[in-house]
């Protein structure tokens, strides 16, 4: 178990199904290692994924979500 508070698990039913695409769209839309709620919502309608795919692909690449409004990630 780790004890490490600070590293954000990615739950791997939701970052196995992220595509290397998706994974690029967020990096390319994520200013400064940040993405905003609504833009990452869009990202995962365009890809055709639940909101806890992009999130997780958010995770890997290390974007934190900003100025999210319903909690979905």
């Amino acid at each position: 178990m780790s004890t490490d508070k600070g590293a954000k698990q990615i739950d791997p039913r939701w970052a196995e199904r992220v595509t290397p695409e998706l994974e690029a769209a967020v990096r390319e839309k994520a200013a400064d290692g940040r993405i905003t709620c609504p833009v990452l919502r869009k990202l995962a309608e365009d890809f055709g994924v639940p909101y806890k795919v992009a999130g997780a692909a958010a995770d890997m690449v290390g974007a934190k979500v900003v100025n999210c409004d319903l909690g979905c990630f």
